[in-house]
């Protein structure tokens, strides 16, 4: 019995999984033949002239920025189905809450994409600049380009998802605010290592990216903490 149920659950998961790798194929497809609007739109402000080194170049671009297209696209999609899994295990009103993970993680995904390329890119970019005046002349080849921005920008927008799945794994009785301020320390280290290797090495620009991931962290213990005390009152009702 206890096997014919997990291997239902696992069919289910096989599902949910195939359902989201084809929205991305689809997405991926559509977005590869519309590469040129994005790629006017993310260069609209740049103040470089950006250059390929062969066909193999145009088509690691066409790539990249359509595979970036296809995983904004899918987050919401994804979370979905994440929540349409679990949700048989959940309460009534557990569901209601959690069903706003989906919104709330495209959301968060968009500021952090946001905040990647509007605040630190534009800053570490410039200071890398500046480092070649009066010594190379520069020329930026696409790969290049994208390859440092979006090794920027995307794990930030994954970080800034933070809230939303420390919530959702609250919800779910998996995380509680003393794991999480058990381990705040290592936490830290983490992001102050992350943040040296986002941002020049410089303090302001370091600053810049370990603040909002500091705070990210904060407000999710205390997101946990808001969680638990109303799972608690849930439960104290129910009985």
């Amino acid at each position: 019995m206890e096997k014919t149920f997990f291997l239902t659950h696992i069919a289910e998961l096989r599902k949910r999984l195939l359902m989201i790798l084809f929205l991305y194929a689809t997405i991926f497809l559509i977005s590869f033949f519309q590469v040129g609007k994005v790629y006017s739109l993310i260069m609209r402000e740049a103040e470089v002239k950006l250059t390929v080194l062969g066909p193999s170049e145009i088509l690691w671009v066409y790539f990249i920025l359509a595979s970036t297209c296809a995983l904004a696209a899918v987050i919401p999609f994804a979370a979905y189905q994440i929540w349409a899994f679990v949700q048989p295990a959940l309460k009534p009103i557990e569901r209601k809450s959690t069903a706003l993970l989906i919104p709330v993680m495209f959301i968060l995904f968009a500021v952090g994409i946001s905040f990647g390329y509007f605040v630190v890119f534009p800053k570490v970019f410039g200071f890398v600049v500046t480092l070649s005046e009066g010594m190379f002349q520069t020329m930026f080849t696409a790969e290049k380009y994208f390859r440092f921005l979006f090794q920027i920008t995307i794990p930030l927008g994954l970080i800034f998802e933070m809230p939303a799945i420390v919530w959702f794994l609250t919800k779910l009785g998996i995380l509680t605010p003393a794991l999480m301020t058990k381990y705040r320390k290592f936490v830290y280290l983490a992001m102050v290592i992350l943040s040296a290797v986002l941002t020049p090495p410089d303090l302001i620009s370091q600053m810049f990216v370990l603040i909002p991931l500091i705070l990210l962290y904060e407000s999710s213990i205390f997101l946990c903490s808001w969680v638990k005390r109303d799972r608690a009152v849930i439960s104290e009702n129910v009985q």
